[in-house]
């Protein structure tokens, strides 16, 4: 008969979530975790980091910044690998059983993470370390540790009587709940929506490589004809070629209308609750509303700079996105059409207008920018700027057949990270595309824990006849991930709490957005992109098109932006409960902004992952905050040379490499010897004047 103990081992060498992983760098063995692993496993580890926990609170030493902060730190190491096994395959690779495993296991996590910032004998041994930091000598990294611990405990709710704490508790659990539901409703209302087609006739202004697209998604549906789905490739070849209005209309009201419909799928309850509890947690820790709570951790630092930087860029926006729309409507007029431009024209009749002005189209584009020579282009991009280099390895386990891993070395020999690429469309898949981290980078003193990458993506998957092409917004988009990438990766920190992308989420987009500015450049396009049917280099009046086309309805495109912006801090800036209609606050917050006429039936806040999902609460306006940081920081690389080396260094050393060891300004500063003024913003956007 087996002793519990011997029971209990037994069931842990059964569950590959909790022994060492024996492959290639320790990544993850994909093929080996099945659903019913998951909830065994975190029950498990959670115990294992309570034990630590209790360790540090039993110990009759002295607290030190080591015995207590740092061993706090170390505390959930396992429970962090299992954690972005599983929350990044629940993005990226989800089924109804791994969505069932995630509403069992937030609230474990939920009520883990408050045992540990409600647990007062364990604050005060915080508390004792951060009250004598003047005396212990601790190098920049270790003060910024100390800080955010303290900080994050008091943020937390540790200095809340019991009953506030049982609140902060009940709150913190319902929101994680709530953030969840939303995503998979949004996820079940963007996969829940085809249009099929089986009248060629209306398929009529669409290039040949959307309708194979087309032929692909109806024939995965066993569909006859052709069907268009919500995924960004698909949908957004319909509503820029498609000459059927009504289906342009169709389509554009089922994407903006998810989580907005009269159904199980409703967003809208979640909506109002989510910003009403996110208020009550704030007005529970002492701020007046939530937005003050989370600017308190940026760069912006307060409601009024993110709203003044916000009203400058619609100041200079403003005019020229309402010239833009009206030079549409003319266009649309003498091409023949006699209606007011609605929504779902803007994007039909813009493409049309940039081809007159520029001879420039995503068609005329794309054949150019074939996926593997898009990817091979970027990854030379970073060789040439940091010496780095990149070995594919099919040894590597993934987690989807689309999945491609790579080996990153560093200029001096040594491994840097593992690398993912996932690039194509799935129902188990969110939209969007997304950097993130399956381990983070920490250096312990004994070892340097190297990081393993993941960069997600949804371009279109090739066809039959032809290879995925992407359009320029999608080689931004690569551009865009994989300078969080490479911030990632670059992570060489003693923390992981520190390391990589963990920074303010307003300084987060810098190493993305800065990428971007490669995407106009003639050299690098030159470096890869070849027609790939002919292998003809992309040719020069192309290049230079596409260059004069790339400020194209800038001032549309920064509103949008900005609305996104404004919709944000103002469901995050409310001092009392909201108790109004979803539909006409958000009218109210984007009324500025809006320059084309509302179409009832739909809203963004309903299918607003960013922010109800994701962790850009009160923090989106940080792309156009980053967007001033990166043309301001680009600026040097033009003055120096855009492949210039040791600017690329600099960048590395004082930036991408020090994650959140230092605050952003004094990092910024380092690299670029002076604060960012939005001039160069305007002016690369040509919104100058």
């Amino acid at each position: 008969m087996s002793t519990i103990a011997e029971t209990k081992e037994k069931e842990k060498v059964a569950n590959p979530l909790l022994v060492e992983w024996n492959t290639p760098f320790q990544t993850p063995p994909f093929e080996q975790f099945k659903p019913e692993h998951y909830v065994p496993a975190f029950k498990e580890i959670i115990a294992k980091a309570k034990k630590h926990v209790d360790n540090i609170v039993a110990s009759k030493a002295a607290p030190t910044f080591e015995n207590t902060i740092v061993a706090l730190e170390r505390s959930s190491e396992d429970l962090e690998r299992v954690a972005n096994v599983f929350f990044n395959l629940n993005s990226a690779e989800t089924s109804e059983q791994l969505q069932a495993v995630a509403r069992e296991v937030a609230p474990m996590l939920s009520d883990f993470s408050n045992d540990i910032s409600l647990n007062p004998k364990l604050f005060a041994k915080v508390k004792a370390v951060y009250d004598k930091r003047s005396t212990l000598k601790l190098d920049d990294e270790q003060q910024m540790l100390l800080e955010k611990t303290y900080k994050g405990f008091v943020r937390s709710g540790a200095n809340l009587d019991e009953k506030s704490k049982e609140r902060y508790r009940q709150i913190s659990k319902e929101l994680s709940d709530l953030s969840l539901q939303f995503d998979e409703n949004v996820l079940a209302e963007t996969n829940g929506f085809v249009l099929h087609i089986t009248n060629e006739a209306d398929l009529a202004g669409l290039p040949e490589g959307a309708r194979e697209m087309a032929k692909g998604i109806a024939q995965s549906k066993n569909l006859e004809g052709w069907a268009f789905d919500l995924s960004m490739p698909s949908y957004m070849a319909f509503m820029k070629y498609a000459d059927k209005r009504e289906l342009r209309e169709k389509l554009f009201k089922a994407y903006g209308s998810r989580g907005f419909q009269d159904n199980k799928y409703n967003n809208q309850q979640i909506v109002a609750k989510t910003v009403n509890l996110r208020l009550e947690m704030a007005q529970l820790l002492g701020y007046k509303s939530y937005a003050d709570y989370v600017l308190e951790e940026r760069m912006a630092q307060s409601a009024d700079k993110v709203n003044g930087l916000l009203k400058q860029l619609l100041n200079a926006s403003l005019p020229a996105g309402k010239k833009e729309v009206e030079e549409v409507a003319q266009f649309a007029k003498e091409s023949g059409a006699s209606f007011e431009l609605q929504r779902w024209d803007w994007t039909y009749y813009s493409e049309k207008l940039k081809d007159k002005k520029y001879s420039v189209s995503d068609e005329l584009i794309k054949p150019y920018f074939q996926l593997e020579k898009v990817r091979d282009g970027v990854l030379n991009l970073a060789s040439k700027l940091y010496g780095i280099t990149f070995k594919k390895n099919a040894g590597i386990p993934v987690y989807n057949k689309d999945v491609e891993a790579y080996e990153v070395y560093d200029k001096d020999g040594k491994l840097l990270s593992v690398l993912y690429m996932d690039y194509y469309p799935r129902a188990s898949k969110n939209g969007g595309a997304w950097m993130t981290n399956y381990r983070s980078q920490y250096n312990d003193g004994k070892k340097d824990v190297r990081p393993v990458v993941s960069l997600v993506f949804n371009f279109n998957k090739p066809t039959e006849s032809r290879p995925s092409l992407l359009t320029f917004g999608e080689l931004e988009t690569f551009l865009h991930e994989f300078g969080h990438g490479l911030h990632g990766m670059f992570a060489n920190g003693k923390y992981a709490s520190l390391s990589g992308t963990s920074v303010y989420r307003d300084f987060v987009e810098l190493p993305s957005q800065i990428m971007e500015n490669w995407a106009v450049e003639k050299e690098f396009l030159d470096s890869f992109a070849c027609h790939y049917q002919t292998g003809e280099k992309i040719p020069q009046d192309l290049i230079n098109k596409i260059k004069e086309s790339s400020n194209f309805q800038a001032g549309y495109a920064s509103l949008r932006q900005l609305s996104f912006g404004l919709l944000d801090m103002a469901w995050h800036s409310q001092v009392a409960a909201f108790t109004g209609s979803v539909i006409d606050f958000e009218r109210t917050a984007t009324s500025a902004t809006d320059i084309l006429p509302a179409v009832d039936g739909t809203a963004i806040s309903s299918a607003f992952s960013h922010i109800f999902a994701g962790g850009y609460a009160a923090g989106y306006y940080g792309y156009k905050w980053a967007e001033v940081l990166d043309a301001d920081a680009y600026s040097l690389f033009k003055k120096n040379g855009i492949f210039d080396t040791k600017t690329a260094q600099s960048f590395r050393d004082n930036i991408l490499s020090k994650g959140g060891t230092l605050h952003p300004m004094k990092l910024y500063v380092k690299f670029r010897g002076q604060e960012p003024t939005i001039d160069a913003l305007l002016e690369r956007s040509g919104l100058k004047n």
